[in-house]
């Protein structure tokens, strides 16, 4: 039986300047994400469109979701295995089309995990295990293009 997991979380836009959207060029887009009971996150647009640099705008976030699922099922399954992971930093990069129309989508995602382990040992199952990692991330099995992976072992 398939068990059902609900998410709830609140956007609320900061971004009037008075005047609400009578005009492109005069309202902020700026916003909070809000989930009960944690920090709220101040959102805004990519500059590209008008957004403040200064706050998250939802590409890096879906970015971020990707990364973040990605490790936490990677490091679930060191854990099982008996891979000992003591650092794991991922510089994910991703990249969105734009079309002529002013809609958008993301085309790719590379995850760029560097792990360190604890022995060299462990270095080709922890490789490998990215694999696995992919198959089960709940965020990457909700896209519709593959999300790659370039995952780099040291050891401590």
């Amino acid at each position: 039986m398939n068990r059902e997991h609900h998410y709830k979380a609140t956007i609320h836009w900061t971004g009037n300047k008075g005047t609400g959207t009578d005009n492109y060029r005069n309202y902020e887009r700026s916003h909070t994400i809000e989930i009960e009971n944690k920090s709220p996150i101040e959102g805004s647009s990519d500059p590209a469109f008008r957004g403040d640099k200064t706050k998250h705008n939802p590409e890096e976030l879906f970015l971020s979701s990707l990364s973040s699922c990605h490790m936490l099922w990677y490091l679930h399954f060191c854990a099982e295995d008996g891979i000992i992971v003591t650092d794991y930093t991922d510089e994910a990069t991703g990249i969105m089309t734009e079309t002529p129309d002013g809609s958008g989508h993301f085309t790719s995602v590379t995850l760029h995990p560097t792990v360190t382990v604890a022995e060299e040992s462990m270095i080709e199952r922890a490789k490998e295990l990215h694999h696995k990692a992919n198959q089960f991330c709940f965020i990457a099995n909700s896209v519709n293009f593959p999300v790659q992976h370039i995952p780099v072992v040291l050891i401590k």
